[in-house]
């Protein structure tokens, strides 16, 4: 005889960010025998992408300033972010910190940014000079102006102290940032000082802009020795979008075996790869599990 159990947002452990589930028994039950399986899942792609959980959540640029180099950390919240929201986080520091020109169409322009290459399978990061006094004084700057003000206290006509080009350096530091991008760990670009050239770099290794494609589901009281921990019982792999619904019914039921014993309750979690829990936004989730006597 095979019994169903069903996990969902109502059986979720306050406080463990929609990742832990358990399931509450009226009375213990007497397990001598059974086998469990996986028969459906239901789940919203929304665990987090950037976080301090994870150690992926900021990196550096250096702006140099008139009276010399200045570094900038920028931090991200935890979330849930695609490439073209990480841009929009950077640009919002730059906005903050008034590293931008407004051009004559009244667009702001930055001085860089990272970018998808379709065609080589990577990120890339693209770095711009900042115009010098001189360079801004020239038609190619006709119309454009810089910030109204500068809230970390420096000059609104910023542009006028430069006598020298040179690029915003950016700098991923010793978190797991660089797996985000695909550079590698410690990467530094070229402040490019006195040259007035654009450059380009491509990640080295394919970009992992989400840490955990695959999440383990656990599930206390499993009989597993060969899996690390022993309790995962399915792997589910994401599909689709950020935001949207993956939906996993095994074609075949895996049946692990169950730990002989009397429970009043089962504990299930999402995993990432490194075995912890996940940060899930969205608590909309459905998991129906299979229990047979064997």
């Amino acid at each position: 005889m095979t019994s169903t159990i069903v996990f969902n947002q109502n059986n979720i452990v306050e406080g463990t960010n929609n990742s832990t589930f358990i399931y509450k028994f009226p009375s213990s039950v007497n397990f001598n025998h059974h086998a469990v399986a996986v028969e459906s899942i239901s789940v919203n792609y929304s665990w987090v992408n950037i976080s301090s959980a994870l150690n992926n959540n900021s990196f550096q640029y250096i702006w140099y300033e008139p009276a010399g180099a200045v570094t900038y950390t920028i931090t991200f919240e935890d979330g849930l972010y695609e490439l073209s929201d990480l841009n929009s986080r950077i640009q919002f520091e730059m906005i903050k910190n008034g590293h931008f020109l407004i051009n004559a169409q009244g667009q702001n322009v930055y001085y860089f940014e990272f970018i998808v290459n379709s065609v080589r399978f990577s990120f890339q990061l693209n770095t711009f000079p900042v115009p010098t006094a001189a360079d801004f004084a020239t038609s190619a700057y006709a119309g454009w102006t810089t910030p109204v003000a500068n809230p970390q206290g420096g000059t609104a006509a910023w542009v006028g102290f430069y006598t020298q080009n040179f690029n915003p350096q950016v700098n991923l530091l010793s978190n797991n940032f660089y797996k985000i991008l695909g550079f590698p760990q410690g990467f530094s670009s070229s402040a490019n000082l006195s040259v007035n050239t654009n450059l380009s770099y491509l990640s080295t290794t394919a970009p992992q802009i989400q840490p955990n494609t695959n999440v383990y589901v656990s599930m206390s009281n499993i009989q597993n020795p060969y899996a690390n921990p022993s309790s995962i019982i399915h792997n589910l792999v994401v599909s689709g979008g950020f935001g949207n619904q993956i939906v996993d019914k095994p074609n075949e039921y895996s049946w692990s075996r169950l730990i002989s014993g009397q429970y009043n309750q089962f504990r299930l979690q999402f995993l990432g790869s490194d075995n912890q829990p996940l940060k899930i936004l969205d608590p909309d989730t459905v998991v129906v599990m299979l229990i047979k006597e064997i």
